[in-house]
Parts: C-alpha cells; sequence; structure tokens
C-alpha cells in the first residue's frame, strides 16, 4: 500500500441532532469535534439533521399526499381522464 494517499477510515460518533440518537459506525468523515458514546469511548463526532430516527418517512409520521383536504381528488375530477365513449 502507498502512504500518505488512503483516507483516514476508522470508527466515528454520528449523532442525530434532532433526537439525540447516536450510533457508531466506520467512516472517512472529516470531523474536528470528538464525543463520547454510551460505553464511554472517546470518539470523532459527526453531527447529523436527520437520520432513519427520525425521518417522517422511515419513524410513520409522513403525511400522504392523498390525505391533505381532499385537493387530490378535486384535481383529478377537474383534470382528470374522462371514461367512456369520449376516450375511445
Amino acid at each position: 500500500m502507498k502512504a500518505g494517499i488512503h483516507p483516514n477510515y476508522r470508527e466515528v460518533l454520528f449523532v442525530d441532532m434532532s433526537n439525540g440518537f447516536k450510533f457508531v459506525t466506520r467512516s472517512c468523515a472529516n470531523t474536528k469535534e470528538m464525543g463520547t458514546t454510551d460505553d464511554g469511548r472517546e470518539l470523532p463526532l459527526f453531527k447529523l439533521d436527520t437520520t432513519s430516527e427520525s425521518h417522517p418517512f422511515y419513524t410513520g409520521t409522513q403525511k400522504s399526499v392523498d390525505n391533505m383536504g381532499g385537493r387530490v381528488e378535486k384535481f383529478r375530477n377537474r383534470f382528470g381522464k374522462t371514461t367512456g365513449a369520449a376516450s375511445k
């Protein structure tokens, strides 16, 4: 292996800033801060805005467009394809 050309691949502590969820994985992410894991290890810290623990799609709190006051149904009624003899 050639020295000095490979990134620093090490364990990094990732923290979800919206809810405090922490997880450790190996990464090359550049960090300037250090953080402490639940078991007391001091690791490089990388702060995230959202993770699978806080993202609406993964938590089941995502709102469906179909349930937003009937707007989709109004659109379909107004501009939807017609059925029957006109469409043949």
